[in-house]
């Protein structure tokens, strides 16, 4: 276990708030989180284990959250994350099989296609917003329920495996696939992710690939995160985090892959 200080706990801790709140407002905050618990020291399975500890606490409160201002409907909320638990099992267990330098670099590549993406989908998901208040739900046909669920299992799998970025699919998912709109979309995701990260942490625990102090650290940020995600609407100081994330995310990038 790598050394640590308590302004590494405090750093972890202030980045797994701006983490916890980018995941639920739209995704990518372990872009953020995983790249900071390797450059101090973790080594990539392991910084990939522990970082389920806070994406668990995060989608307790954010679930929480949501329930507040009355949005829940955990019958298809357990429905869906039922569907991703097969592909999340497989897909920790490939995560722990990954290590040092192949780990990063393929960490590294997945930032510069995230990147990309979060870059050419910023102003359509603009627009993807959901209101303040409710919207009305049209119903899902049969088809839209039966093929979302199905590329759940897909979805369960990349979130197993490594986690970052897995919100951006689960909302091409939901949205896009099923047609739900966007309130529904994040009240859904935080459920689903909640479910099939804690099956991954059972999965890298088993492994010995958490370390729970630091990932504690780390969760008291993403859940203070998470709870914030869930109250504000995700146009409202996004176009900050964003930018710095950009930033961030670049550095970390170039650093992983040399």
């Amino acid at each position: 276990m790598p050394y640590f200080e308590i302004w590494h706990y405090v750093l972890l801790a202030g980045l797994g708030v701006i983490a916890g709140t980018l995941n639920v407002l739209a995704g990518g905050g372990s872009l953020l989180t995983l790249p900071a618990m390797i450059f101090l020291g973790m080594d990539g399975p392991v910084a990939n284990g522990t970082n389920r500890v806070a994406i668990f606490a995060q989608n307790l409160t954010a679930i929480t959250g949501f329930k507040s201002k009355g949005y829940s409907d955990f019958r298809l909320s357990f429905s869906l994350a039922m569907a991703t638990v097969p592909g999340a099992i497989a897909g920790a267990w490939l995560g722990t099989m990954v290590r040092g330098e192949m780990f990063n670099r393929v960490l590294g590549i997945i930032l510069i296609a995230v990147l990309i993406h979060m870059s050419i989908e910023r102003h359509r998901k603009k627009k993807m917003i959901a209101p303040s208040e409710p919207a009305t739900m049209e119903p899902i046909s049969r088809k839209q329920f039966w093929l979302g669920h199905l590329c759940l299992v897909g979805v369960g799998f990349y979130g197993g495996f490594i986690q970052a970025g897995v919100g951006f699919l689960l909302m091409a998912t939901l949205h896009q696939v099923m047609g739900l709109d966007l309130v529904r979309v994040n009240m859904h995701k935080v459920f689903i992710v909640g479910v099939f990260t804690l099956v991954a942490l059972i999965v890298f625990a088993a492994r010995g690939q958490v370390l729970w102090i630091p990932g504690l650290g780390l969760a008291v940020g993403n859940s203070i995160g998470g709870w914030i995600g869930s109250q504000i609407s995700v146009n409202k100081g996004e176009s900050w985090i964003r930018g710095a994330l950009y930033i961030a995310l670049v550095i970390m990038a170039v650093k992983l892959l040399l």
